[in-house]
């Protein structure tokens, strides 16, 4: 997997602008996904990097599989924020195929995300969770998101 990271992209900077909106709630998302970092976006697509800390891990040590589903979650909205949307909206299904563990304190996992479809209430989106040593899959979750004009 090629990843290339531009000097500077209008759509990468609404996306990032996106995120910090997310973390000033000071909700789940500032606690968890503070860290995640938007490396390249376009319209539908977006390449991000996160950092995996002590607090991110489940018992045996590894990526935990509530924080996989909190990143799916949160780079579905950011791939839909791509398409100019400030307001992503909630998601309504997320699943995930745990492939192999996603790493352990330390390691860093690149996730990206597309939107697949979207129409008036609903949009569609692919997440993968990749090793960026291997670029071999770790995670494949799917979502679904309701993009909004207005607030939640």
């Amino acid at each position: 997997m090629l990843r290339t990271v531009p000097l500077r992209s209008a759509c990468r900077e609404f996306v990032r602008n996106v995120h910090k909106k997310m973390m000033e709630i000071d909700g789940h998302d500032a606690h968890n996904t503070s860290h995640l970092v938007i490396d390249a976006a376009r319209p539908g697509h977006i390449s991000t990097s996160f950092a995996i800390r002590r607090e991110n891990l489940n018992r045996a040590g590894t990526l935990h599989g509530g924080l996989v589903a909190t990143l799916v979650d949160s780079v579905g909205s950011l791939a839909v924020a791509s398409m100019g949307w400030h307001n992503t909206g909630v998601s309504t299904d997320i699943s995930a195929t745990f492939v192999k563990p996603a790493g352990r304190e330390g390691d860093t996992v690149f996730a990206t995300g597309t939107v697949v479809g979207m129409g008036k209430t609903l949009a569609y989106t692919r997440i993968e969770l990749r090793d960026p040593a291997t670029d071999a899959l770790l995670v494949h979750p799917h979502g679904l998101q309701t993009p909004r004009e207005c607030g939640i």
